[in-house]
């Protein structure tokens, strides 16, 4: 009997000293993940996700919101930075920055990846070098940001500057209209995919032309810059015609573009960052509250509407939000690299994350390529979703299919 207790208390010492162990590494496999089971490990896992408000980035933080409603906000914190993110350099980074005081902090998301990320991130890793931080869709020249973040993700500005050129000539178009200002022409990813674009009409018969609309971060704010697209919309389809192709670099001046555009006439190929939300329901009036979150029956609602005024084979998306799919495809692919799931610089492993928040879609992509060096980089990477045009039926334009000539890739 002494024996059976002296074994049964030394069993009981061995199963305390295991359950008062490192919970992040267990002696036992786990059950498979899936996203609505998250398992007890990402207890202890903290994931920081930093977007734009939701009256500048929508997509970008409902992504956000997204990842958090899966894991819990016990485990994801969310942080805005300000709209006027230009003026308020020192805010912006900082708001970053806090992030990291967080002792339980693995890794900080930041999309988009406006002016201060950069240095916000170079600040962490002297804190806090575990942390990983990963730029979804930067606004700072890539391999500057490429230095200081572990892993940095945007749109395919050089094989998107080719296709939706491309794609806009296969729809008739004659002329493309690109409309900007100069900070956003002063981005490397910017001004390379003008360049591109300029190229892709040369090759195409087509004409292009720039107009330039008011900054949103300016004096003049959201407000201000909507007001002059509605405007001068009408001026410009007068201009060019109704055979002339729309594209905006900013998400605010989206929303009145595709307005005046289905009233007046002209066509839209897809956003800067596009997704059947970004600028649509505001356009159409129509309210996709019940739809939330499906984005087969958001893009379904958005096309008949687009039909109903008109519009059909006109107007373009993609299926699923690119900024929506950024913020939570990154957040997932930094847990499952902490979890030891995936590779951080493995565009497959990337891509495995994004299909989780948009599995019909069909994506590609490829490394940076530096253009004056010609060197790819090793953690950046560019990607994109094929192009939807709203119709009855509406089709999908197959263009992660085109392989883009290789000269476009060092056009700047």
């Amino acid at each position: 009997m002494k024996r059976f207790l002296s074994i049964l208390l030394a069993m009981v010492m061995v199963l305390s000293l295991v359950a008062c162990g490192d919970k992040k590494t267990p002696d036992t496999p786990d059950t498979p993940d899936t996203p609505d089971t998250p398992d007890k490990q990402e207890e202890t896992i903290h994931i920081g996700i930093v977007t734009g408000s939701v009256s500048q980035s929508e997509d970008d933080r409902r992504g956000a919101e997204a990842f958090q409603q899966l894991y819990g906000e016990e485990n994801v914190t969310l942080v805005t930075y300000p709209d006027n993110f230009t003026e308020e350099l020192e805010t912006t980074i900082q708001c970053i920055v806090n992030l990291s005081d967080d002792p339980d902090m693995k890794a900080i998301i930041v999309n988009q990846s406006v002016p201060g990320t950069t240095e916000a991130f170079r600040k962490i890793k002297e804190r806090r070098p575990d942390i990983l931080c990963i730029a979804g869709e930067a606004h700072e020249d890539l391999p500057e940001i490429g230095s200081a973040a572990d892993l940095v993700c945007n749109n395919d500005f050089v094989a998107r500057g080719y296709l939706i050129i491309r794609t806009a000539h296969e729809l008739g178009c004659d002329t493309f209209v690109h409309i900007s200002f100069p900070r956003h022409l002063a981005y490397e990813t910017m001004s390379r995919r003008v360049a591109v674009m300029k190229a892709a009409c040369e090759e195409f018969g087509m004409s292009f032309e720039m107009e330039t609309a008011p900054d949103p971060t300016s004096d003049v704010g959201v407000a201000g810059a909507q007001a002059y697209i509605l405007e001068k919309v009408p001026e410009w389809v007068n201009k060019y015609g109704e055979k002339a192709a729309y594209f905006c670099t900013n998400d605010a001046h989206t929303e009145p573009l595709l307005k005046q555009l289905l009233e007046y006439g002209g066509y839209f190929i897809e956003a800067d960052l596009p997704s059947p939300l970004m600028g649509y329901p505001g356009a159409l009036g129509i309210d996709l509250t019940a739809e939330a979150g499906d984005f087969q029956k958001i893009l379904a609602k958005v096309e008949a509407a687009i039909c109903e005024k008109g519009g059909a084979g006109r107007f373009g998306t993609w299926a699923y939000s690119y900024g929506y799919v950024t913020s939570a495809g990154l957040a997932q692919h930094a847990m499952n690299v902490i979890k030891g799931e995936s590779e951080l610089a493995d565009i497959d492993d990337i891509a495995k994350a994004y299909h989780q928040f948009s599995p019909d879609a069909s994506w590609n992509g490829s490394n940076y390529t530096n253009a004056t060096t010609g060197v790819k980089a090793d953690n950046t990477f560019l990607v994109y979703q094929d192009t939807y045009i709203m119709g009855d039926p509406g089709r999908f334009m197959h263009a992660t299919e085109v392989e883009v000539p290789e000269k476009y890739f060092t056009i700047k």
